[in-house]
């Protein structure tokens, strides 16, 4: 860990030839607009294409910690592994944070792009050399940040406090954010009275916002139910304890919990997605293993459902006579998250400010439907923090009507076909943030 100031020439002669002023006329929107044409178009693509997977975004990170440098912050990297912190300190007044990801995923890309991914890495997992691809648009996130660093740094006669930009590693291993917690973030840098993020998405317009009231991502926790048996000859059931049996009893028991413990309006998921046990035909096993995935958008239904679990699977051991040293054990992941939740208050207070400042037709229609899940919320969750987490849209209407009509469908995120229209997905995250963070912090 190591951490990189810049002397105050140095800084002041980066800014004036890497950020331009804002416009006299003080047209937030053109400007960004020609940084994108002048800057943050070529870092996108160079992002786009040069992507690596989580835990081992080392070139990302330095790249980022430069750009940010030249910003005019004080980078601090290293953090929770090759997360990258960056500060911006104006004064009094609050300390607001805006996290981006930075992670890609092992796809190999077949967008089609002439900017597309032809990168390989070795997976920290398997070990294995695999192609690598941002088919969830974290270049996006992180070129937008960079974005709103440059506006911020010129437009620091508009607000008062302090800036945190948080670039996170490992996302998409949800494992980035409770990393960089872990290594004390909020100790060494301050503790947030507000945080932000966006995501963007392929399901809404290309530029427009998505807000979502409550929770525009649901927690998503693995389990893992371990099933202990009596092993005998497939003969002689009586001789010993079926863990399948058992296993299939839980299975279809656990499908009440959302069905009949979750009030109607209340979302929740829980799938068996691998039962594994047993070698040959005749033999009956000592062990089976459930695998689920559990999704919720409240705390409150979290608890219920692993609560649930949990219950059903032991007593559900107790049924099938199984001593209580041989009861099912069920296993929650360090790898699970809790839901994102955005503060409604703070919710409302951005949705006014950009609609106001961007236009009313700035935020999409378009209703949330998934049940995706994202690691910010460790960021937020404890200690509370005021947070909005929102979607900005990268699909040019166009091409839902065009898949509308039976035409190509549009790209799902994980998919190597996916792709995002830059320009207006880009330039509409710098603006949507640069805005709520000089509401949030403006004198």
């Amino acid at each position: 860990m190591r951490q990189k100031l810049l002397s105050i020439a140095i800084s002041a002669s980066l800014l004036i030839s890497a950020v331009p002023a804002m416009a006299a006329d003080g047209d937030l929107t053109k400007t960004i607009n020609n940084d994108y044409q002048t800057y943050l178009g070529p870092l996108f693509k160079h992002f786009h294409a040069n992507p690596e997977l989580s835990t081992v975004e080392n070139k990302t990170a330095a790249r980022m910690a430069k750009e940010l440098e030249a910003a005019g912050f004080e980078v601090t990297t290293g953090v929770g592994g090759t997360g990258v912190v960056a500060i911006l300190k104006n004064g009094d007044g609050p300390l607001v944070s805006m996290r981006a990801d930075m992670d890609g995923l092992p796809v190999k890309e077949k967008s089609g792009l002439e900017y597309a991914s032809k990168a390989t890495q070795i997976d920290p997992i398997t070990g294995n050399e695999v192609s690598v691809m941002h088919a969830c648009g974290h270049d996006v996130h992180i070129t937008s940040l960079v974005g709103t660093a440059r506006r911020m740094q010129a437009m620091k006669n508009q607000w008062s406090g302090t800036l945190m930009l948080i670039v996170q590693p490992a996302e998409e291993r949800v494992l980035g954010a409770k990393a960089m917690m872990q290594d004390n973030l909020y100790q060494r840098f301050g503790t947030p009275d507000y945080g932000l993020a966006f995501h963007v998405t392929s399901g809404i317009e290309a530029g427009k916002i998505g807000v979502t009231d409550g929770s525009p991502y649901a927690g998503a926790d693995t389990v893992d139910i371990t099933i202990h048996g009596v092993g005998a000859h497939g003969a002689s059931p009586h001789a010993g304890k079926d863990p399948i049996v058992l296993g299939a009893q839980i299975v279809m028991a656990l499908q009440t919990l959302v069905a009949r413990e979750l009030p109607p309006r209340d979302p929740g998921v829980v799938t068996v997605g691998s039962f594994h046990s047993g070698t040959k035909h005749n033999i009956i096993s000592d062990k089976a293993i459930l695998q689920l995935t559990v999704r919720n958008t409240s705390l409150e239904t979290r608890k219920t459902l692993l609560d649930g679990i949990k219950r059903i699977a032991e007593n559900m051991g107790r049924v099938a006579g199984l001593p209580e040293d041989k009861l099912p054990e069920v296993l929650v992941s360090e790898e699970s998250v809790p839901p994102t939740i955005n503060d409604a208050k703070l919710a409302q207070r951005l949705r006014a400010v950009w609609v106001e400042k961007m236009g009313k037709g700035i935020l999409s229609e378009k209703p949330n439907k998934g049940m995706g899940a994202e690691d910010y919320p460790f960021f937020t969750t404890e200690p509370y923090i005021p947070s909005v987490y929102f979607a900005i849209g990268g699909t040019p209407e166009a091409d839902f009507k065009v898949a509308e009509n039976g035409g190509t469908p549009v790209p799902s995120h994980h998919s190597p076909l996916f792709k995002i229209t830059p320009e207006p997905a880009v330039t509409s995250g710098v603006e949507a943030t640069v805005l709520a963070l000089i509401d949030l912090m403006g004198r």
